[in-house]
């Protein structure tokens, strides 16, 4: 691969650093120097030099809860789709999301194992993933889309994607030994109800503690795998949090008590903020979104917002995640200005997406800053964001997304020069 020069632009490093007139030297995969340009020494032999032309350098992005082979879609569409459909429009998601210049993403389930391995393996493009596999939950809770009439929309299970559905002590252990043996990274449990699932409400809690306990334990002791928790009521926050849960999704019923366990145990939160707001505005232009869904993201959506604006006033650790696939792929970094509207500033929102996601994903040694050593994962926006940061809403103002050094969009193709 050789070397990459990146010049001529101001970089946000992640770790809320300014530098201006800023270089990146790049040798393969790896950043070998960063700094103003006059102190990075270049090498003697040939170099493609990337011009930045006066727009801001960021390290890569990163969500931490995609759903890469899903969007929401009319039932009727779904119950006609051929099932392999799936894996071939997720082809096209995961693509647009790098194009948002996401290049890491936790997938907080129904993605299998196979499709990190074909982005791995350079078959398809997308972003660098952890997968959860199937999503761990009650019969009858979040994840369980058993309708009153009787039909089963519940995303169906197949070889490497084990259902997720389980009670009781036991058959959560044996969930868990199902998904880390289906190559999960990390595992998911639906701690409480949610917006989407047709029988229950955000509010309901899911499992006992001392299930969620297990679940903790069984993917700590046999791989050393974290636990992520779709969690919303306040009871079934705390339980997950009690239990050592790792990080918190979508947090919408947020009690004082909650936010003190999450600074006591270093629990990260992933606001999700987008994710309702995307069930409204699909109610109103689409029939896509169910009525339940709408009526439930109404209910909760301020409250939301107020949750996750105490838990940031309070200390917590945020880390940007959207719930991709509820929204369509690609839009992902509407979530930074909302963010933003709950009281963050555009350096932190911007940190919550590089520094802070990548500690979340356990990748912080590589990953989230533009640092010597680390990963080659940058992008290039034509705009600063921190004059406006939902400049970064538009894919088309992020004009540069290199991951693992490997130059994966360029909308500057007059920039690459040998010299």
């Amino acid at each position: 691969m050789g070397y990459k020069l990146i010049k001529n632009g101001t970089l946000i490093d992640g770790t809320g650093a300014v530098v201006e007139n800023a270089a990146i030297l790049i040798k393969d995969n790896k950043i070998e120097a960063v700094g103003p340009l006059n102190e990075v020494k270049q090498p003697l032999e040939d170099v493609e030099v990337i011009d930045a032309q006066g727009g801001t350098i960021l390290p890569g992005l990163i969500d931490t809860h995609i759903h890469s082979m899903m969007e929401i879609k009319d039932i009727r569409e779904t119950l006609v789709t051929p099932f392999s459909m799936r894996f071939y429009q997720g082809m096209h998601y995961l693509k647009r999301t790098l194009n948002a210049g996401i290049t890491s993403a936790r997938d907080a389930g129904f993605t299998d194992v196979g499709v990190k391995e074909a982005i791995n393996s350079g078959l398809i493009k997308g972003p660098r993933l952890q997968v959860s596999i199937n999503p761990l939950t009650i019969t009858g809770g979040h994840g369980d889309s058993w309708n009153l009439s009787g039909l089963d929309t519940t995303h169906p299970t197949y070889p490497g994607m084990p259902s997720g559905l389980c009670d009781g002590p036991e058959e959560v252990r044996k969930k868990v030994r199902e998904m880390l043996r289906a190559g999960a990274d990390i595992v998911k449990v639906h701690a409480t109800g949610g917006v989407m699932s047709p029988t229950d409400h955000p509010e309901f809690t899911q499992f006992s503690q001392e299930e969620l306990e297990i679940i903790v334990q069984e993917a700590r002791f046999r791989k050393g795998v974290k636990v992520m928790a779709h969690a919303q009521g306040s009871e079934g926050v705390k339980n997950a949090i009690r239990a050592g849960i790792h990080s918190i999704e979508h947090g919408i019923f947020l009690d004082d008590e909650a936010i003190e366990l999450m600074l006591e145990k270093g629990t990260y939160l992933v606001p999700t903020l987008l994710a309702p707001v995307s069930v409204l505005e699909q109610g109103k232009t689409s029939s896509d979104m169910p009525e339940h869904s709408v009526r439930k993201a109404l209910e909760v959506i301020d409250i939301h917002k107020d949750s996750v604006k105490r838990a940031y006033e309070a200390g917590v650790k945020i880390a940007m995640g959207t719930d991709a696939g509820v929204m369509a792929h690609g839009t992902n970094l509407r979530e930074l200005g909302l963010m933003c509207e709950i009281g963050m500033s555009p350096m932190e929102s911007i940190m919550a997406t590089t520094k802070v996601a990548a500690e979340c994903m356990g990748w912080g040694d590589r990953l989230g800053t533009v640092e010597e050593g680390k990963l080659a994962d940058i992008v290039i926006s034509k705009y600063n964001p921190l004059d406006d940061i939902h400049t970064l809403e538009d894919n088309d103002n992020l004009v540069v997304v290199l991951k693992d050094g490997v130059v994966e969009k360029n909308l500057l193709v007059e920039n690459k020069v040998l010299v």
